[in-house]
């Protein structure tokens, strides 16, 4: 009498694990804090944060207490630019600047692999105050362009947080028709950001927003975030990995800008 056979189900692939990222420029970590920074940090619990504008020397101890290890590379003038990384998993492969004199003496880029991830946060530098930054922008936009595109090549995953100081389309900011000759709306900026997105990134937060008007920075000035007159300048770029439910915490008033966040699928 043969044994009958049992019948098979398909093998399952499991589902990806999910890490919640979040970036934000804090205008100064000292006053992030003051307005309820790791109150926040201990209520969205993200996975990593990217924190841009820091103006501060390392300050890991208020993110120890809260789990964290925490990266750091300040600007070399002190109380000015700076960006910080801080993840729960112990961060490998940490790379400090892009090997780029300009930009490191202000401290603007860092990255580190988690869960075979490569997260860099970064803060491109605003020409808003004149001529001569506007014309280090521009310079500073080729060169970082050329590494990211560097960075995709190496074939590890990467996620790009940070304030690029650029609204990409009209969409993106509530004036556009009286910032297209102000730096940040300016048309070779745009076409520089089609570029760089052309380049194998994926802009999570507007893939997920789809024709939504949502921004991520209000000016100081004129009431503008009480009439929600923005812009957004902040993004989750992505390249050979999902980052998915993207969105902006507009109710946190941790600084001029707002957390934006989103859950990426990593393997394992």
């Amino acid at each position: 009498m043969s044994t009958p056979l049992l019948p098979t189900s398909p093998l399952s692939t499991p589902s990806p694990r999910r890490l919640k990222v979040t970036t934000i420029n804090v205008n100064g970590i000292r006053s992030a804090i003051r307005k309820g920074f790791p109150d926040w940090i201990a209520r969205e619990q993200p996975d990593v944060l990217l924190l841009q504008e820091v103006r501060a020397d390392p300050m890991p101890e208020p993110f120890a207490a809260l789990g964290y290890h925490s990266l750091w590379f300040p600007a070399q003038k002190a109380g000015y630019s700076g960006v910080a990384l801080l993840s729960r998993q112990p961060p490998e492969d940490v790379r400090l600047g892009m090997a780029h004199s300009e930009m490191d003496h202000e401290g603007r880029v860092l990255s580190a692999v988690v869960s075979g991830v490569r997260f860099v946060s970064v803060y491109l530098p605003s020409g808003s105050s004149g001529e001569e930054r506007q014309g280090f922008k521009d310079r500073m936009l080729g060169d970082y362009g050329a590494w990211v595109s560097g960075l995709i090549a190496q074939g590890l995953p990467v996620v790009l947080g940070g304030d690029y100081n650029i609204a990409h389309r009209e969409i993106d900011l509530k004036n556009w028709r009286s910032n297209q000759k102000n730096s940040g709306f300016l048309p070779h900026e745009r076409e520089w950001m089609t570029a760089h997105l052309g380049s194998g990134l994926t802009d999570t937060h507007r893939a997920w927003l789809g024709e939504e008007a949502e921004y991520t920075w209000w000016s100081n000035r004129a009431n503008a975030y009480a009439n929600n007159v923005g812009w957004r300048i902040d993004y989750l770029l992505a390249a050979g990995v999902n980052v998915r439910e993207v969105s902006v915490d507009r109710a946190a008033r941790l600084s001029d800008h707002a957390p934006l966040s989103g859950w990426v699928e990593v393997e394992g």
